[in-house]
């Protein structure tokens, strides 16, 4: 498996396995599927921002997931703090993927200098939440039917990573 930056070519790839998480499951609360050029603005979003958005490809050249972060709020005080997603492919899910994009996730935002990762999951994924934890990730908080889908209430768990010890600039 290779982990590497994304580029257009990524795209049909980032946009087929986005539609599925719509269509399909809880990971993403939204649902409307989006095109390639939504997935485009997306990207190039991010990389105009200088944040990362991560492709791994098996050896045979499919896109098995992809991973990326951004601000976790618009506000200058959390400008140390990123939220991440990360979205495996229907077929590759559960041969720990998630893991190996999200262990170069956390390296990049280490080396963008942030101090905490954010992740918001849906509480009745047991599956991300073990995985967080075994990458170091807390449990911070729980709110009660804050989201919907598929005709049902969502909970939604958050957990943080602290990144490094370092003490924050100055604005």
């Amino acid at each position: 498996m290779q982990i590497r930056d994304a580029d257009e070519n990524d795209l049909a790839a980032i946009c087929a396995i986005y539609n599925d998480a719509v269509a399909n499951t809880t990971a993403i609360w939204n649902e409307r599927e989006v095109d390639i050029a939504n997935r485009a603005n997306w990207l190039a979003d991010r990389v105009r921002s200088g944040y990362p958005v991560l492709v791994a490809v098996t050896q045979d050249g499919l896109v098995a997931g992809y991973a990326s972060f951004g601000d976790w709020r618009a506000f200058d005080g959390y400008r140390h703090t990123v939220e991440h997603s990360v979205y495996v492919e229907k077929t590759q899910r559960g041969g720990g993927i998630g893991r190996q994009l999200m262990l170069a996730l956390i390296e990049r935002a280490k080396g963008c200098g942030k101090h905490v990762m954010v992740a918001g999951i849906e509480t009745g994924n047991a599956g991300s939440i073990r995985l967080h934890e075994t990458l170091g990730f807390e449990v911070t908080g729980q709110m009660r039917e804050v989201g919907t889908k598929f005709g049902r209430w969502l909970d939604l768990t958050f957990m943080q990573l602290i990144l490094n010890d370092h003490a924050p600039d100055q604005a």
